[in-house]
């Protein structure tokens, strides 16, 4: 976009939210639909934890990534700009940091599990959000999230003393007044990070024929029984597996060929197909986030910010049904190699760019056309479209559902992210996370942290059919021990 940033003061600057930064923005407006947090428990010395420290950290932080220090300006769905004010001084940037931060302490008979559940409680279905590390997903994506998690930890845990750390502050305050221009004030959106688009007639069409059919592939007739009529309110049960098991689901992934990423596909598929006993005529899919930072031009003489949203999704699609004869285990092991394939076809595909831009569009199109529905029955406006006056197609064959049943989040190793030498004096046990989810919104979060994996079920508990949705949560965790451990029934998971 030639207008996308724009100066108005000396120390204000603007850009229009991106298509993908848009979709996520539009429907969180009401009651913050994909919200993000992250809890990381540990054990730290109390000097590192003091308020000054913390803040100072925090202010150096909001410094370095301004889009956790903008606000977002709304003209009409179509013009939303992200506004960003630069602190000239120490003081207005520790101030204005300060107001974006809450220190609490609070317990509940001494417990830490009592004092978590509080926490995400309030965060997910609460006003506010309390002491975690918060974001909305228009200005993040998950593995940002944790990337900005470990630069924290490092500061936080690292070698610098507050004296050193204000004079670096000072430093790099000084450096941005001095050298901030349009270009640089503000990260670029996904979209104007992606390779310049090709122009020519003949390659657009092909590139939008490619997509269109793209999607056609994705046939799914699952979903969970839905209920209505209450509040949304996000869960998140979440377990662990010990690390000398984790090594041994590892281990054995790896002898099959797959990651444990591809292999919880086919742990959500064996347990839907235990948990539904119909429509197993129709297939079951999933979706995911793809990470497209690798796709994306780098320019060193912008904004070198990795804290905004670059994702794109991909679907996978495997049967409903499990086979009458058979080891269940060649079968779980076969489809674990089905979603590798389907997920590597994605990532590698020739054309990831143009459909990643295409789906970006579609999806900005959506949420402007959602909001302004929305928008308009708020204000007692709205008026349904009038009939399509176009003659009547006569009746061809009747298109396939194109239905997900959940989606899942698969960060991989995190162990990979978080620096542990760079901040010696604390001690990471626990790490969870999630975001508030949509009316009948379901998401499996899958990963590795501290040695363990960790799997979590996000979803709005008053959205579905209880009983279905705790059968299915068991059929996961029971064909984890009798898939990847080869034990049943469930013995090893420690719940939190």
């Amino acid at each position: 976009m030639a207008d996308a940033g724009s100066r108005t003061s000396p120390s204000r600057f603007e850009r229009r939210l991106g298509d993908t930064e848009l979709s996520y923005f539009l429907p969180s407006r009401e009651s913050g639909v994909n919200d993000m947090y992250l809890h990381l428990g540990c054990r730290v010395p109390a000097h590192l934890v003091q308020n000054y420290r913390v803040g100072l950290i925090w202010a150096i932080l909001r410094l370095r990534h301004p889009l956790l220090a903008s606000q977002v300006k709304m003209h009409d769905h179509a013009d939303v700009k992200f506004v960003y004010t630069l602190p000239q001084s120490v003081e207005d940037a520790l101030n204005s940091a300060g107001l974006a931060l809450e220190y609490r302490t609070q317990s509940k008979d001494g417990m830490r599990c009592s004092l978590i559940v509080e926490l995400l409680d309030s965060y997910l279905n609460g006003p506010h959000c309390d002491f975690l590390i918060c974001a909305t997903h228009f200005l993040v994506d998950g593995m940002a999230s944790h990337q900005f998690a470990n630069d924290f930890l490092c500061l936080l845990g690292g070698p610098q003393s507050d004296d050193v750390l204000l004079r670096l502050f000072e430093s790099e305050l000084q450096m941005r007044i001095s050298t901030v221009n349009e270009a640089t004030a503000l990260p670029l959106s996904l979209e104007e990070r992606f390779p310049p688009e090709d122009y020519r007639r003949f390659h657009r069409a092909a590139s939008y024929v490619d997509f269109q059919r793209s999607q056609e592939k994705f046939i799914g007739g699952h979903s969970f029984p839905r209920k209505f009529g209450h509040p949304c309110h996000t869960i998140v049960p979440t377990v662990s597996i010990d690390a000398e098991r984790t090594k041994k689901i590892l281990a054995t992934c790896k002898t099959h060929g797959v990651s444990i990423s591809n292999a919880l596909f086919a742990i959500c598929n064996v347990a839907w197909a235990k948990t539904c006993r119909e429509k197993w005529e129709l297939p079951m899919m999933m979706y995911s986030a793809l990470n497209l930072r690798p796709y994306l031009q780098n320019n060193r003489s912008l904004n070198e910010s990795y804290l905004y949203t670059a994702i794109g999704y991909f679907n996978v699609v495997l049967p409903s049904f499990l086979p009458q004869k058979g080891r269940l285990s060649s079968t779980f092991w076969h489809r674990a190699r089905v979603a590798k394939r389907q997920s590597t076809e994605v990532a590698k595909n020739p054309m990831i760019i143009p459909r990643s831009r295409y789906m970006a569009r579609e999806r900005g199109l959506r949420a402007r056309q959602w909001a302004k529905e929305d928008d308009d029955k708020a204000l007692g406006v709205w008026k349904a479209p009038e009939p399509s006056q176009a003659p009547s197609k006569p009746p061809g064959p009747q298109q396939p559902p194109s239905t997900v049943l959940l989606g899942l989040s698969l960060l991989g190793n995190l162990d990979r992210v978080y620096k542990y030498a760079t901040f010696p004096d604390i001690q990471l046990h626990t790490l969870t996370g999630g975001s508030r989810r949509r009316s009948g919104g379901m998401l499996l979060f899958g990963y590795t942290f501290a040695g363990k994996l960790w799997v979590s079920l996000g979803h709005d508990e008053n959205g579905f059919e209880k009983e279905t949705v705790e059968a299915f949560w068991r059929n996961v965790l029971s064909s984890m021990d009798e898939l990847l451990l080869d034990v049943f029934p469930r013995h090893i998971l420690n719940k939190l």
